[in-house]
């Protein structure tokens, strides 16, 4: 299964991301900001999700908000 970003690069475990959009945090008040660097990203069971960690927490991001 491959996994590819806003841009169709393919993206792999442990892969670095920055956001390409402001996103909202469900059920949080706090908003990740474009541009925002996320590293060390986990591939999920679903081709359009990637898991990974900011700020201490677990967080899913969708793959279309992402690029490498």
């Amino acid at each position: 299964m491959d996994v590819k970003d806003a841009n169709g690069n393919i993206l792999n475990e442990g892969d670095t991301v920055k956001l390409t959009k402001d996103l909202k945090l469900k059920g949080t008040s706090t908003t990740i900001k474009r541009g925002t660097t996320v590293k060390n990203i986990r591939l999920t069971d679903h081709a359009d999700e990637i898991d990974c960690r900011f700020n201490k927490m677990n967080i899913i991001l969708r793959t279309e908000f992402v690029k490498k």
